[in-house]
């Protein structure tokens, strides 16, 4: 299986379990691993043959932004299920990253990273 991949894809969103959180938001990075073929497109040079990221970054940024949830779990849960709304897409690793997660000791990141596929 062919891959596409964008990386450091950041918004903002209200996601945590904490009130603070949810008041002030926060910013969130996602990773995506897209997996499709990629044949096709390249044969013909032809987008609507393949996935077409721009847009795909669009739907992922909404989702951050969008309606807050607990946990960066329900979060990657819910941007890998957009992401296999595109036809093509056959599997889709999804890492969100939460580097200003309330944690009271020096760290550089925390992330959940899970994989889905149609199959």
């Amino acid at each position: 299986m062919d891959r596409v991949a964008l990386r450091g894809l950041k918004a903002r969103g209200h996601h945590g379990v904490f009130p603070k959180e949810r008041a002030e938001g926060q910013t969130f990075i996602v990773d995506l691993v897209l997996g499709l073929d990629i044949r096709p497109a390249a044969a013909d040079d032809d987008l609507t043959k393949t996935v077409h990221y721009g847009i795909v970054a669009e739907e992922v940024v909404a989702v951050v932004q969008g309606e807050p949830v607990n946990l960066i779990e329900t979060l990657a849960e819910r941007i890998a299920q957009t992401c296999l709304k595109h036809e093509g897409v056959q599997e889709i690793e999804v890492c969100v990253h939460k580097p200003d997660a309330p944690i009271t000791v020096p760290f550089d990141d925390v992330t959940v990273t899970i994989t889905r596929s149609r199959v």
